[in-house]
C-alpha cells in the first residue's frame, strides 16, 4: 500500500518553490534526447506540457481520442486567466491571488501548491504571448484586465469571450511545431486503456487506435495523463466533447490514489434549462458580470407575471428590483466568488422569485453599463458573447436582461498528486482537469 507523501518542501509558504527549483536534479541536454515521455490528452495542460517537454529536448509521444489534439472541452474557457502582474497598480500581488485562490477552493487545496501556482502565474501569461494568444490590449499597446468574481483587482487576461480556444489554439501551435520538427509524435484517435507498469513504475500505456480497433503498445521513461475531469457524470451540464475519465480509472487500477474525484465549478452564468430534450447547457462567460447586474423582481407576483409573459423586465421599477448580490456582499457585490452567486440564485428561485417559465432563473442587466460606457464599449469588451446568446435565444442582451441560472462548467480533481504532480504510482503524473 503506497503511502502518501506530499513531498513540501521545506521553509517559508514564499521561498518554497524557488527553493525547489534551486536544488532540483537536472538532466543534460544530451540526456534529454534519450528519454521518451508519453503526455495522454492534448487540452490546454496536455498540449502545453508536450510541447514544454519537446522544447526542452525530451522525447514526446501525445495522444487524443478527438480527431484534432484542437478538440478538447479547454475550448469553452471563455472569461480569461489569472496572473498578479499588478498592471493596474491597484494591489495585487502574489500573495492575494494566492489567498484568493485558497478561498476560492474552499480552502481544500494544498498552500504550497497553490502558492506555486501565483507564483508562476506571470511567467504563463509571458509564455502564452510568446505562442501567440492575442490577449486584449490597451490604446497603448498593453495587455489589458479585467475584473472577476471572487477577487477585488482587476487580474484577469482575456481575449474578449473567447480566450479558452486562443490559448488552446497557441498551445496547439506550439504543439504542431514541435511535431513538425520530429519532437513529437501525435496519436490522434487513440483511446488509453492501461497504463503499463514495470516493477511498480510506469513505463508505457496500451492504447486502442479507435479506427482499426487494434491494441497498440508504447513505452515510455514517464506518463503524463492530462485527460481531463468527471464533468459528463452530471445530467445538464456545458460540457460537449470533454473527458469520459477512463485515463483516470484505468490509472487508479494500476495503484494511483484517488483525491477530491469530483471538484467540480458551479457557473451562475449559463443559460437556464428550456427544454426536455435538452442534451447540454451553454455558458454566457463569468466576465460578464464585471458589467452586468444580477438582480430579481422584490415580489413574487412580478416574478409571476414574467414568468406568464404578462410583463418583461423593462415593465419592473428599479425600485422594485433587487439587487441581490449587491445587497448581501456589498464589498464584492456582482463580483462575489461563483458559489455564493450561484447559491444566492438559487435561495432567490427558491423563494418564487424566478424569471423564467421553469422558475429557475434570474436577470443579467447591462443597462446601466451601456448608459455608462456606451453600447459600443460594452460589446467591444465581450466580443461575440452577445451575438451568441442572441443566436440561441431569440433575445438582445443589450435591449433586454441576460437570464441566467447555475449549471455544471468544470470539473477537477481525480487522481492525487504530489507536488512534484506525481501520482501514487512511480513515474506516473497528472496534469490539468484530472489531478486532485
Amino acid at each position: 500500500m503506497s503511502e502518501l507523501n506530499s513531498k513540501i518542501p521545506e521553509g517559508p509558504l514564499a521561498n518554497k518553490w524557488n527553493n525547489y527549483k534551486e536544488h532540483a536534479k537536472l538532466v543534460n541536454p544530451a540526456n534529454k534526447r534519450k528519454l521518451e515521455v508519453i503526455v495522454v490528452g492534448t487540452g490546454l495542460a496536455g498540449a502545453a506540457a508536450a510541447a514544454s517537454l519537446a522544447e526542452l529536448g525530451y522525447q514526446v509521444k501525445a495522444f487524443c481520442f478527438q480527431d484534432s489534439p484542437r478538440r478538447a472541452h479547454s475550448i469553452a474557457a471563455q472569461g480569461g486567466i489569472n496572473a498578479a502582474k499588478n498592471y493596474k497598480n491597484d494591489g495585487d500581488s502574489v500573495f492575494r491571488l494566492f489567498y484568493d485562490t485558497i478561498k476560492g477552493g474552499d480552502f481544500r487545496a494544498r498552500e504550497a501548491n497553490v502558492y506555486r501556482l501565483a507564483t508562476e502565474s506571470r511567467n504563463i501569461i509571458d509564455q502564452c504571448v510568446a505562442q501567440g494568444v492575442p490577449f486584449a490590449r490597451e490604446y497603448g499597446g498593453l495587455l489589458d484586465n479585467r475584473s472577476f468574481g471572487g477577487s477585488q483587482v482587476s487580474r484577469t487576461f482575456y481575449a474578449r469571450g473567447q480566450t479558452g480556444q486562443q490559448l488552446l489554439l497557441g498551445a496547439y501551435g506550439a504543439l504542431e511545431r514541435q511535431i513538425g520538427l520530429g519532437n513529437v509524435k501525435m496519436y490522434s484517435r487513440h483511446e488509453m486503456v492501461e497504463v503499463v507498469t514495470i516493477e511498480g513504475k510506469a513505463r508505457g500505456i496500451i492504447a486502442r487506435n479507435l479506427i482499426t480497433g487494434q491494441l497498440e503498445r508504447y513505452f515510455g521513461h514517464a506518463v503524463l495523463l492530462a485527460s481531463g475531469g468527471y464533468g459528463n457524470v452530471f445530467f445538464l451540464s456545458t460540457n460537449a466533447m470533454g473527458s469520459n475519465v477512463t485515463a483516470a480509472w484505468k490509472a487508479h487500477k494500476k495503484g494511483a490514489y484517488f483525491a477530491n474525484p469530483c471538484y467540480t465549478q458551479i457557473h451562475p452564468t449559463c443559460i437556464p434549462v428550456t427544454g426536455d430534450y435538452q442534451s447540454k447547457l451553454t455558458l454566457m462567460s463569468e466576465s460578464l458580470r464585471n458589467d452586468g447586474r444580477v438582480w430579481v423582481p422584490k415580489t413574487k407576483e412580478d416574478a409571476k407575471a414574467i414568468r406568464e409573459g404578462k410583463k418583461t423586465a423593462v415593465d419592473i421599477k428599479e425600485e422594485d428590483r433587487d439587487y441581490y448580490l449587491e445587497r448581501k456582499y456589498p464589498s464584492f457585490g456582482n463580483l462575489c466568488p461563483r458559489d455564493i452567486a450561484s447559491r444566492a440564485a438559487k435561495e432567490a428561485c427558491d423563494d418564487g422569485r424566478g424569471i423564467v417559465p421553469s422558475g429557475l432563473g434570474v436577470f443579467l442587466d447591462f443597462a446601466d453599463a451601456i448608459k455608462r460606457l456606451g453600447v459600443d464599449v460594452v460589446k467591444a469588451r465581450y466580443g461575440e458573447l452577445f451575438p451568441m446568446y442572441q443566436n440561441i435565444t431569440n433575445e438582445d442582451p443589450l435591449k433586454t436582461p441576460m437570464k441566467i441560472y447555475p449549471a455544471v462548467h468544470y470539473v477537477m480533481g481525480g487522481l492525487w498528486v504530489d507536488y512534484e504532480l506525481m501520482t501514487t504510482v512511480t513515474g506516473l503524473y497528472c496534469l490539468g482537469g484530472p489531478r486532485g
